[in-house]
């Protein structure tokens, strides 16, 4: 199994973040459908500030390209995509069409 980590930021305002955690707290079922078709058997998200960190570990079946594909052809993912941009701003660095930045990750214990 592989994992992933990613960041995004939500708009700094308590309100719009609050309501974010409330729509976290009754995902979609057809968004919980495409997570789990694409190949992700464990997705987490969690907030400090206003700066979101998310772990995706994935398995063999999965893909970024396929999950993209997915994403594109699936009207109620577009429709939650799109809701959630009220209260999501992409990291400075990202490109145009980056939400969620994929995170480098630079050490672990295991390893040292």
């Amino acid at each position: 199994m592989k994992r992933y980590c990613f960041a995004l930021d939500l708009i700094n305002d308590s309100e719009l973040i609050s309501e974010y955690k409330k729509y976290h707290e009754r995902i979609w079922p057809e968004i919980t459908d495409s997570i789990q078709d694409a190949g992700i058997d464990n997705l987490e998200i969690y907030l400090t500030g206003n700066r979101l960190f998310m772990i995706m570990e994935v398995n063999d079946s999965f893909s970024f390209e396929k999950k993209s594909t997915m994403d594109l052809e699936n009207p109620q993912v577009q429709a939650w995509e799109n809701l959630m941009w009220k209260y999501q701003q992409k990291l400075p660095w990202a490109k145009d069409n980056e939400k969620w930045i994929l995170m480098d990750k630079i050490y672990q214990l295991q390893d040292a």
